[in-house]
């Protein structure tokens, strides 16, 4: 019976990843398909920042409608997750009917990020019910494939891409196949499920210190790791052009999806150092690196290439080690029949505040230039450190990591 427990807690966990992935695939689907857009229509700058930035403001939406009914706790996960899924690949597949820009594009692409709040979050709150303490690996896997989503567009760009139909067809096909591939799914024992709405959860986020001082930490962690996920490319280009190396844009497109999807080795890093070592400790120590790479990087624009390159690395790794570490101190901090409310609150907050860090950098570097944009990203991780290490001498912390604080 152990084996066979055993077994389908790997099948599901699996299968879980693979729907995540293929799931996730529709919120990255613009980016891929900008540069392709561009060549055929008129896009202003502003006209490309929506287009990218829609599925965020939607997914912002979504976790707030998702956190106020307790979507995630109170009905079968995968039964959301299947739902949001097939809505999000019915959103994106009509865009290949439409043309690539405009009002109905963007609604589109806002529908599409509402949809995803019943995916990114709700994965999290599965692999949640299978943790034999191991939570904060599971989630690092779920961050990791998140992760290579964020890095695919770079890759794409690197070797010539596709037509944005294809990109747009081939997303929706894949989100539809997560809604199938969850249904395979099954739920862990540790699923504790809310039998009504319970608004004071919503307030559980600030309420409880441990919590608290917990989503305080990811805020400082979000101020820093989308904006410069946006930006380092941007960074990097420039820094390849005014150098004058051969095909500029395809080598900075390059070492742009090896930076960020570096970040997936860091997510799985973290999880097995977080489980072994304690949460406080690997957040501590990633977000103080990646605020000491930010605080360097816009230095280096002429430095020798080696140094940038490996400095791009070490933070693109340590970028996002700490992510899922957030993720797994709420759901170990939180009561069981609110992990899923509590999560969802804790990334509506996050990808919120990344709507004004990604907006300022670019405002920040045309007046203080890129040792000012990419400083001020320092700021964030620096006090998120200061925030986990109040949370590891708070008595609460006793229950990260089986104690391992």
């Amino acid at each position: 019976m152990a084996a066979d427990g055993s077994a389908t807690r790997r099948r599901s966990l699996l299968l879980l990843l693979v729907a995540q992935v293929l799931a996730m695939s529709v919120w990255f689907a613009a980016s891929a398909a900008v540069a392709d857009i561009k060549r055929g229509h008129d896009l202003t700058a502003g006209a490309e920042a929506l287009l990218t930035s829609a599925v965020q403001i939607g997914f912002v939406i979504g976790t707030v409608i998702s956190a106020l009914l307790a979507l995630a706790d109170r009905f079968d996960p995968r039964a959301v997750f299947g739902l949001s899924a097939l809505v999000a690949a019915a959103a994106t597949g009509a865009l290949v009917f439409l043309e690539p820009t405009g009002a109905p594009v963007i609604a589109l692409r806002v529908l599409t990020g509402i949809c995803l709040a019943g995916v990114y979050p709700v994965g999290m709150r599965l692999a949640a019910t299978w943790a034999q303490g191991d939570l904060g690996l599971l989630i690092g896997l779920l961050v990791g494939a998140l992760t290579l989503g964020s890095a695919s567009p770079h890759l794409l760009a690197a070797t010539g891409g596709l037509g944005w139909q294809s990109i747009y067809g081939a997303a929706a096909m894949a989100a539809a196949g997560a809604a199938v591939v969850i249904c395979l799914v099954r739920i862990g024992p540790q699923m504790q499920r809310a039998r009504r709405i319970d608004f004071s959860r919503l307030s559980e986020s600030w309420r409880r210190p441990a919590v608290r001082k917990a989503n305080l930490g990811y805020l400082g962690h979000m101020w820093e790791l989308y904006a410069m996920w946006a930006r380092v490319g941007v960074f990097l280009g420039q820094s390849f052009a005014q150098r004058g190396l051969e095909n500029a844009p395809a080598r900075a497109a390059l070492l742009t999806f090896l930076v960020i999807g570096s970040g997936a080795v860091g997510s799985w890093l973290g999880g097995v150092l977080a489980d072994r070592h304690g949460r406080t400790a690997v957040t501590i120590g990633a977000m103080a690196i990646s605020a000491g790479c930010a605080a360097l990087m816009g230095w280096l624009f002429w430095a020798p290439l080696a140094v940038v390159i490996v400095v791009a690395l070490v933070w693109g790794v340590t970028v996002v080690a700490d992510s899922a570490q957030f993720s797994a101190s709420v759901a170990e901090l939180a009561a069981p029949e609110a992990v899923g409310t509590l999560l969802t609150i804790q990334t509506c907050a996050g990808f919120l505040l990344t709507l004004g860090s990604i907006q300022l950098v670019p405002v920040v570097q045309s007046a203080l230039g890129w040792p000012g944009a990419f400083g001020m990203l320092a700021i964030g991780p620096a006090l998120g450190c200061i925030a986990m290490w109040r949370l590891r001498r708070d008595p609460g912390s006793g229950l990260l990591a089986g104690g391992r604080k």
